[in-house]
């Protein structure tokens, strides 16, 4: 019977069968010859062969963070390319319909709303048939309805279009941060988001400049035309890119469970304020930018249309200061930063008040800035806050958020017709003023409990 020296494991051997010893072996080396399979060449390598076996598979079941990364941003940059096309675009719009600056806002308002009422009700679906596959039917309709848009016949036909863009289009949304926390470990997962985030920045900002300097050399339908290609770009790389689900369980719809856990959400006083909080920051900052669009095209500026849709390059402000949110609420806490928020957001608007260019881009910078900060921490506060159904928690942010946008677009453009900037202004402190007022409760509350515990003790 051969030795355990010179046993190779059986399908080790039936590879590599194990080489004769030397005749010239001496009995030191006999001796000095390892006894484990290591010295044959059949053991070791069968050895080797499995392990090689078992790494290969184990990479095989790491997730393609990359693919994933870029397959995200690239849907999060369709998105909003196409969420916010015609924004820079309003002044045209108004000339070409022969209508007043808050009846072609519902082209924005429209879709803002759009995705507001379904953001909810995907979100369950995609509980049922899955997110990748709930994000592609999305993308897929809105990029259909992007390249039909530009053919509407009249302002109506246009806004509708746009309400049911916006429907589809919130199919990302309910969508995307789900699959990703299904499917990538916690800390791939964060850059995932902020690539993601970071889609959603680009493209709003890109698809804003491009439809002002294609709408100047060509007209608004050639603008929209451009957008929607662009968005093609985005959703094309999300599509190659984005692998199947790996870990995702379908669940029954139960709608009634579903009203359950969004009517306790509504009953949790701290939720509710940070669901305020974000509708009306959120409602200042869209008055803003859609009152804009005309201010910069009228005197005394007269900016062309593809000039002030560049100023849109100034939410890249907004990027810096949504990743600087970590820092300034360890500095100052949520209420702090909050407080910073608004403050910055108020600064900008009495500077916008100013007739020189220069300082309303100033202005433009402190409001997009301060926004961003004020979003970043409320939409993180409502993800700490839920003890349970963070989903549907960040749903309901989701939702109020985009009523605050579609509220703010036509309210915005609705003052500035009546009041000029001077009215958009007004109306944008206002809902600061409550923002503010709901902060500062909060913070009296908060203020309260601490004494009450001290004396307690």
């Amino acid at each position: 019977m051969p030795s355990t020296a010179t046993r190779a494991p059986a399908t080790a051997g039936a590879l590599t069968p194990p080489s004769p010893r030397p005749s010239t072996d001496t009995a030191e080396t006999r001796t000095t010859t390892p006894s484990t399979p290591q010295a044959h060449p059949a053991a070791h390598d069968g050895r080797r062969t499995g392990e090689l076996a078992g790494a290969t598979r184990a990479r095989d079941a790491r997730p393609p963070v990359l693919r994933i990364n870029i397959a995200l941003f690239g849907i999060g940059l369709a998105t909003f390319a196409m969420l916010f096309a015609t924004q820079p675009l309003l002044p045209e719009l108004a000339a070409a319909f022969g209508s007043r600056p808050d009846h072609v806002s519902w082209t924005v308002s429209g879709a803002t709303i759009g995705l507001a009422v379904a953001v909810l009700p995907l979100s369950l679906v995609s509980e049922r048939i899955g997110r990748r596959r709930m994000m592609t039917i999305g993308v897929a309709v809105a990029a259909v309805l992007a390249l039909t848009i530009p053919f509407a016949p009249s302002l109506a036909a246009l806004t509708a279009l746009r309400v049911l863009q916006g429907a589809a289009l919130a199919a990302i949304p309910a969508s995307a941060v789900a699959y990703l926390s299904e499917e990538l470990d916690k800390k791939a997962m964060v850059g995932a988001v902020g690539l993601f985030i970071a889609g959603n920045s680009v493209g709003g900002m890109s698809g804003r400049v491009l439809a002002g300097w294609i709408s100047e050399a060509f007209g608004w339908r050639a603008a929209l035309l451009s957008v929607a290609l662009l968005a093609l770009v985005g959703a094309t790389l999300y599509a190659v890119l984005l692998p199947r689900a790996r870990n995702f369980t379908p669940t029954p719809l139960r709608p009634a469970q579903a009203v359950a856990t969004i009517t306790g959400h509504l009953r949790n006083g701290l939720l509710l304020r940070l669901y305020g909080i974000g509708m009306l920051l959120m409602a200042a900052f869209s008055a803003v930018y859609t009152a804009m669009a005309f201010r910069l095209t009228e005197e005394p500026f007269g900016l062309s249309a593809g000039v002030a849709g560049t100023v849109f390059v100034i939410y890249l402000v907004g990027t810096c200061s949504s990743s600087m949110t970590g820092v300034t609420v360890t500095r100052l806490g949520r209420r702090g930063a909050l407080y910073v928020g608004i403050g910055a957001v108020t600064a900008g608007l009495l500077l916008s008040l100013s007739h020189s260019l220069t300082v309303v881009l100033l202005a433009l910078v402190l409001i997009t800035g301060g926004f961003f900060l004020g979003h970043a921490v409320a939409s993180a506060a409502v993800g700490r806050t839920a003890t349970q159904a963070r989903a549907q928690a960040s749903a309901l942010y989701t939702v109020t958020y985009y009523v605050g946008a579609s509220a703010g677009g036509f309210l915005g453009a609705l003052t500035y017709h009546t009041a000029h900037w001077e009215g958009t202004v007004a109306f944008a402190l206002v809902a600061l003023v409550v923002a503010a007022g709901i902060t500062l409760y909060a913070t009296v509350r908060s203020v309260s409990a601490q004494r009450v515990a001290a004396a307690s003790h």
